[in-house]
């Protein structure tokens, strides 16, 4: 039997680490979005990918760099991650990249194995940044985490959608809530799954 009082935890990942980075915006819009809805059916953190140091094997081998092993933790204590990038060069940012994999460690047990995940991206283009969603999902994928299925959350112009730091745009932030909401049924369903 599962505790359906226990708020389910997101962690969101930004895959920009600019200071006023769209992709950071839309994530604390939604975390505000869920931390002030009535039901408080699940709470949002978001965790910073500034620190992540370059993947290098030899530095996971034995002493892992804290702040790698502090985002694997962060990864294993959540019921579910929301992660959101810019697209560089038809691709999920680099910075995003490196975070995933020092996450995909140890290979075959890492913590975002079978872990749902909901993927946005965001961009000035009108495109939303939707050419690096197929990136993000096989790198995902390959690491074994459990990419939910629904239409692509992308945001297009979203420069001009984010005003004082937050998400702006009615129909854009409503369309991220219902993905959000398709990721909590995904997890209730892995829930319920468990506790059968």
């Amino acid at each position: 039997m599962t505790d359906t009082a226990t708020p389910v935890r997101l962690l969101g990942l930004s895959g920009s680490i600019r200071r006023h980075s769209h992709c950071t915006a839309v994530l604390n819009t939604l975390a505000n979005s869920l931390g002030s809805s009535a039901d408080g059916k699940a709470q949002m953190t978001l965790f910073p990918l500034n620190d992540i140091p370059p993947y290098d094997p030899d530095l996971d081998a034995e002493n892992t760099p804290a702040p790698a092993s502090a985002l694997r933790d962060a990864i294993a204590a959540a019921d579910g991650l929301v992660i959101i990038s810019p697209e560089y060069n038809y691709g999920m940012s680099g910075v995003l990249k490196n975070a995933l994999d020092w996450a995909s460690r140890p290979a075959m047990k890492s913590p975002v194995r079978g872990k749902p995940i909901l993927i946005m991206t965001a961009s000035p283009a009108f495109t939303g940044g939707v050419r690096a969603q197929h990136e993000m999902r096989e790198t995902l994928s390959g690491m074994m985490g459990r990419v939910i299925a629904r239409p692509q959350v992308v945001i297009g112009m979203v420069h001009e959608k984010i005003k004082e730091g937050r998400l702006a745009d009615r129909a854009a932030l409503d369309f991220a809530l219902a993905a959000i909401d398709d990721l909590l049924a995904e997890i209730a369903l892995l829930r319920g799954a468990k506790g059968a």
